[in-house]
């Protein structure tokens, strides 16, 4: 239900911006029409004039060139189709038994805005008694409340908060190890200590 939810906010908040930008667009066009109108009307053209009617319609030009690409921008960012996006991919450690049921996991990030589900790219024998969980998530929200709740069901929730700023910078190397923020296990007496659970991430 809250998945839903944030969903729709997402959803009213897209078109929302597309709507101001086309507002936008639609002002900027208008005083692009103005100022030509006036310029190409007027019955006495001095250099001053020409200069300062000049001035004028490029200002309008370069307020409809702006308001144009930031439509062009919103609409992309509301459909999915924006490549500037950033995104975290990440890599969990854990003890190899509690990801045997990895095919029913669930991993969302949780932000003080929404929610987004994140894709599980796959998981890898370390061969000490550890797995290695991978997975990317979108950054959709400027925010720096991210904690990224991994959910196995019948083993135990497992939250880890990302160490990022509002707006991070992508990155080609990944961060160091971070240790579990919280562990919820139905399994208390059979859970693998905290240091046992690390993540590490970069901004993609």
């Amino acid at each position: 239900m809250n998945t839903l939810s944030s969903l729709l906010t997402e959803t009213v908040d897209g078109g929302l911006g597309i709507l101001m930008s086309a507002l936008s667009g639609v002002a900027a066009a208008l005083a692009v029409a103005l100022a030509m109108t006036v310029y190409f009307h007027l019955s006495y053209r001095s250099w001053r004039d020409v200069v300062r009617h000049g001035l004028a319609t490029l200002a309008a030009l370069v307020l409809f060139a702006f308001a144009a690409y930031d439509m062009r921008h919103a609409a992309a960012a509301y459909l999915g189709l924006n490549p500037s996006k950033p995104a975290v991919e990440f890599e969990i450690r854990m003890p190899r038994t509690m990801l045997t049921a990895v095919t029913d996991s669930q991993i969302e990030l949780h932000t003080d805005r929404n929610q987004t589900l994140a894709l599980v790219d796959g998981v890898s024998d370390l061969g000490d008694g550890r797995a290695l969980l991978r997975g990317a998530v979108a950054l959709n929200h400027r925010t720096a409340d991210r904690v990224l709740v991994v959910n196995l069901p019948g083993k135990g929730i497992f939250e880890f908060r990302l160490r990022l700023p509002a707006e991070p910078h992508r990155s080609q190397e990944f961060g160091p190890w971070h240790l579990a923020d919280r562990i919820a296990s139905p399994l208390a007496d059979t859970v693998a200590p905290q240091d046992s659970y690390t993540i590490r991430y970069r901004v993609l």
